[in-house]
């Protein structure tokens, strides 16, 4: 028996609400009334087999408050004429939104309607597209609409967020509203002064013209020869922003690359040399370094789904980057430090060499173990210093430490 029940029409309507077709209906003649439900009713074969429970459902459809019932009759030759639902309508919106208790919930959202037609009506837009998000923002939308106003009035300020000066708004709301505030401020300011390249939550500031926390970028050098900078005389570990370390004119030949901290510092002598503390998928810092680009790059992560990505991404902006201790024999001699990788990535990656991609695809087919991964702090320092010294052009400066 699947007959429509009372919760089955509810849950149509509800659909609608879900949608979001009657909030817009609240505020557009987007909907036509009155609205016909889907009906299926008792066939004359239930009036033979089961009269009480076919009498039973009538009742209980005729009970259903809000809804107009179009009935028909039924010359059945058993239990005579009967009076049966043929069709089930409702007349008004107000009665679609009172048959789900959603009637307060359309006010508010026609409040937000209107007091963005008189304050911003370029976002009517984004209303009608995404009513559901709006409803969940009722109580915040007025500080949106402020922030709204105020790039307006400021567009590309170059201020931090935490100089946007309006009331009861601070950093915080901004920074946890970047993605819906992006969308409005899409449809709200001129596209003059948009950056339309900087897509995507973590790129909100460049894209409307905040400043941003500056990106630190930390290396050592490996050759004493090389000359220190200025105030920096004596230290080989330096961090600056990423602007500076861009300015620079390091005298070197290769730069590594490596994702680990205590890789980073224990990382021996290479003539021509120096090494940076990884910036996992985020490279584009990096890459603002011209000087960077006509060094040899060597990139060292851990042997992982991820590890092989991140280096598919750093190609991106440095595509004659080499791999380095990323091979299988690296992976087949220390066998005994494997671990599991919590999250492999599966997805084909272009930018690898034939024999890293053979690596990646044993990864991610797991064709030696299940999720396999081989984190780089596991990769004996002996077997690091051996492959140093097999880099042609750039030999150690000091002899390793004896190995154990």
């Amino acid at each position: 028996m699947n007959w429509t029940t009372p919760a089955d029409l509810r849950t149509q309507v509800q659909r609608l609400w879900d949608r979001g077709d009657l909030m817009r209906a609240v505020v557009t003649d987007t909907t036509s009334w009155p609205l016909r439900l889907n009906l299926k009713a008792p066939s004359a074969a239930d009036l033979s087999d089961r009269f009480e429970a076919v009498r039973d459902w009538v009742r209980a459809v005729a009970d259903t408050p809000q809804v107009r019932i179009e009935w028909r009759e039924w010359n059945h030759r058993v239990q005579g004429t009967q009076r049966l639902p043929a069709a089930v309508r409702l007349d008004t919106l107000q009665d679609a939104l009172a048959f789900i208790g959603k009637a307060r919930q359309a006010q508010r959202f026609e409040a937000v309607w209107q007091q963005t037609a008189a304050a911003q009506p370029p976002l009517l837009a984004w209303l009608s597209r995404r009513p559901i998000q709006a409803l969940e923002l009722v109580d915040r939308w007025e500080r949106l609409l402020a922030i709204v106003a105020w790039l307006q009035a400021h567009p590309r300020p170059a201020v931090y967020l935490r100089q946007v000066d309006v009331p009861g708004l601070d950093s915080k709301f901004i920074e946890a509203h970047r993605g819906v505030l992006a969308e409005l401020l899409d449809l709200a300011l001129p596209p003059e002064v948009i950056e339309t390249d900087a897509t995507g939550v973590a790129r909100f500031t460049r894209r409307f013209g905040f400043l941003d926390k500056p990106v630190r970028i930390r290396f050592r050098l490996l050759d004493p020869a090389l000359p220190s900078l200025p105030g920096c005389e004596g230290l080989p570990d330096i961090t600056l922003d990423a602007a500076s370390f861009a300015a620079l004119a390091l005298p070197v030949e290769r730069v590594f690359i490596t994702e680990n901290e205590t890789n980073f510092l224990a990382f021996p002598e290479v003539a021509d040399a120096i090494v940076v503390f990884g910036a996992g998928y985020g490279w584009e810092a990096l890459s603002r370094a011209s000087w960077l680009h006509r060094c040899h790059l060597h990139y060292w992560g851990d042997i992982d789904t991820h590890g092989f990505a991140i280096l598919d991404q750093l190609r991106d902006y440095f595509p004659n980057a080499a791999s380095f201790l990323m091979d299988l024999e690296t992976l087949l001699a220390h066998r005994s430090h494997w671990g599991e990788e919590p999250d492999p990535a599966r997805h084909d990656l272009a930018r690898l060499t034939p024999e890293e991609a053979a690596v990646y695809d044993d990864l991610r087919f797991d064709r030696h173990q299940p999720r396999l991964r081989l984190e780089q702090e596991r990769v004996g320092f002996g077997w690091l210093c051996d492959r140093l010294a097999c880099i042609p052009l750039g030999a150690l400066v000091a002899p390793p430490p004896p190995r154990s």
